[in-house]
């Protein structure tokens, strides 16, 4: 996200000024909500004057589409990098495991923001292209193993499980979620890459014999 110095996205004195605004709206998000994310408050978390932030971006809209594009897109590419690392039904079972457990549950912080986005997508069309291709990004990552059905289901359990997580005040047990997960996964059909990526393991393993 580096841009050009001397222009309007960007002073010869601080290059990373905008990366700053940006990173402290989202911190601003996470303590006080949308609701409550204004420039004034940006600026004292990002420790910039206030009136640069039009150097930046025309308005609030703008920052805040920025922000929560680029959270989201962090949050896809851990996703995927998860599910791309498994390579059978066993370990695409563990990489989702492992995507709830050690990736939605590990912060509070990302938790309070993703609902954010979901309720501000939900009153707002213009900001529902985030959460489409954040949903289109996590099904594609799931169809490198399961079936496109069974991939819908698992992501509409891992957001499920997300809203419980930060409204419970029970905290989910990890051994709920295995069991959850795996009854899920239990009766789901291998994609045709899958099931070629398991053919050739096991055709490499009879020539390794």
């Amino acid at each position: 996200m580096t841009t050009e110095t001397g222009t309007r996205y960007g002073r010869r004195n601080d290059p990373d000024r905008r990366d700053r605004i940006v990173a402290a709206c989202l911190d601003v998000i996470a303590e006080s909500g949308i609701a409550g994310t204004s420039h004034r408050r940006i600026a004292e978390a990002a420790k910039v004057p206030l009136g640069s932030m039009t150097y930046y971006f025309t308005g609030i809209d703008e920052l805040l589409h920025e922000a929560l594009t680029c959270f989201a897109s962090e949050i896809s590419e851990r996703f995927e990098q998860r599910m791309t690392s498994a390579t059978d039904a066993e370990s695409a079972r563990e990489a989702v495991i492992e995507i709830i457990l050690g990736d939605v549950f590990r912060s509070t912080r990302e938790l309070v923001i993703s609902h954010e986005i979901y309720t501000l997508a939900a009153r707002d069309p213009g900001y529902r292209v985030i959460t489409t291709e954040w949903m289109k990004r996590s099904r594609t990552a799931l169809e490198r193993h399961f079936d496109p059905e069974t991939a819908r289901i698992v992501d509409a359990l891992i957001e499920g499980l997300s809203i419980h997580r930060s409204l419970d005040d029970h905290p989910r047990e990890a051994t709920e979620v295995v069991r959850a997960v795996t009854r899920v996964l239990t009766s789901a059909q291998p994609t045709v890459a899958a099931s070629l990526v398991n053919t050739r393991t096991r055709s490499d393993d009879k020539e390794g014999r």
